[in-house]
C-alpha cells in the first residue's frame, strides 16, 4: 500500500507523501475561491460545494469560512446546512447524513496522532471515519473526535465534546459528551424548552 492507501484505510500514513500533499494543496484553492466570494455571489456556493465534496445531495449549504484537509473524503446527503467556520478534518472519512444542521464553530476531527513522543516524532499519524445520521443538530462549538458515530435524529448540545458513539433519537451534551435523555413524541409540540408553538404548519 502507498500512504494514500493506508490513510484511507485507518492505518499510521505519513502525509507528505504519494501526492497527499498535492492534494490538500488543490484543496486549499477551492477553500479560499469558498471563503473569499463576494456577498452578491453566494448563489454559488452549492456549486462549489458539489465540486469540493466527495458526494452531496440536493440543498447543500454553508456558511463560509470553511475548512477541510481534502473535501473529496466528505459526503453529505440531502438538506445539508453548517454555519459558519466549521472545521473537518478529513483524513479519515466523514459521512453525513440528510437534514443535518450544524451550528457556528463546530470542529470534525477524524485525525489523530500517537499519544508516545517517539511514536509521534516518527511522523506517523492517522484519520478514523466519523459518521453522522440522517436528522441531526449538532449545536454550537460542537468538537467531534475521530471514530464517533452519532445516530439518527441524536441532538448535540453546545460545547460538548464527542468522544464515544451517540445512539439515535437521544439527546447528548457535556464533555465528555453523554446520553441525557431520549426525544419522545411530546417533544414535537415545543419549539424551546417548554415554549410551545403557536402555529400549526410544524
Amino acid at each position: 500500500m502507498d500512504q494514500r492507501e493506508r490513510m484511507l484505510s485507518a492505518l499510521p500514513y505519513k502525509a507528505w507523501m504519494d501526492g497527499l500533499t498535492e492534494d490538500r494543496e488543490r484543496c486549499r484553492v477551492r477553500l479560499y475561491r469558498l471563503n473569499n466570494l463576494p456577498p452578491e455571489r453566494r448563489g454559488e456556493i452549492p456549486g462549489l460545494l458539489k465540486d469540493l465534496f466527495g458526494k452531496t445531495g440536493e440543498r447543500v449549504w454553508l456558511e463560509p469560512p470553511f475548512y477541510c484537509d481534502y473535501g473529496w473524503n466528505i459526503e453529505v446527503g440531502e438538506s445539508f446546512f453548517a454555519n459558519f467556520h466549521l472545521t473537518i478534518l478529513d483524513v479519515g472519512k466523514v459521512t453525513i447524513g440528510s437534514n443535518v444542521q450544524i451550528a457556528p464553530n463546530v470542529s470534525i476531527y477524524t485525525a489523530g496522532h500517537p499519544v508516545h513522543p517517539d511514536s509521534r516524532n516518527s511522523g506517523y499519524e492517522y484519520g478514523i471515519p466519523v459518521t453522522i445520521g440522517d436528522n441531526v443538530w449538532i449545536g454550537g462549538n460542537v468538537v467531534i473526535l475521530p471514530g464517533v458515530v452519532i445516530g439518527d435524529n441524536a441532538v448535540i448540545g453546545a460545547g460538548s465534546v464527542v468522544t464515544k458513539d451517540i445512539p439515535a433519537n437521544w439527546i447528548a451534551a457535556g464533555n465528555p459528551c453523554k446520553p441525557i435523555r431520549m426525544i419522545t413524541k411530546e417533544d414535537r409540540k415545543y419549539y424551546f424548552k417548554d415554549r410551545v408553538f403557536d402555529v400549526t404548519d410544524y
